[in-house]
């Protein structure tokens, strides 16, 4: 066996840079938007059904606070998803490759990505 191998591999000990941050998140926000398309599709066929659905889903994310609370986790999620996949993009293209360059793109993603939420929470809010 080689002794050279790590030994600590608690991952809550481990400190990861923004980059492999705002990677984990972006798969995390596929994920969240999967699991979310359930609310959306419901809410999309309840309000294409009739006339009296459309007033339920309109209702329901005018005065609703779960159903806002719902469809800005949703947008928010999307907005980080669409940025980070961006990033991604870059990256598969050989844009900023570099240490320096992941670390920059992280942190612009972060920024837009929360001008982009607090925007999406304006909106449903």
């Amino acid at each position: 066996m080689n002794s050279k191998r790590p030994v600590n591999l608690d991952l809550s000990t481990i400190q990861f840079p923004l980059p492999a941050l705002t990677s984990i998140t972006h798969r995390i926000t596929g994920v969240i938007l999967f699991v979310g398309l359930i609310f959306a599709f419901w809410a999309l066929s309840k309000s294409l059904s009739s006339p009296a659905g459309f007033a339920a889903v309109s209702d329901a994310l005018a005065n609703n606070f779960l159903a806002k609370l719902i469809a800005w986790g949703l947008l928010s999620a999307l907005a980080f998803h669409f940025v980070a996949g961006i990033k991604h993009l870059l990256m598969d293209a050989d844009i900023g490759v570099t240490l320096e360059g992941g670390v920059k793109k992280a942190q612009i993603t972060v920024v837009v990505s929360a001008v982009l939420i607090i925007l999406a929470g304006v909106w449903v809010w």
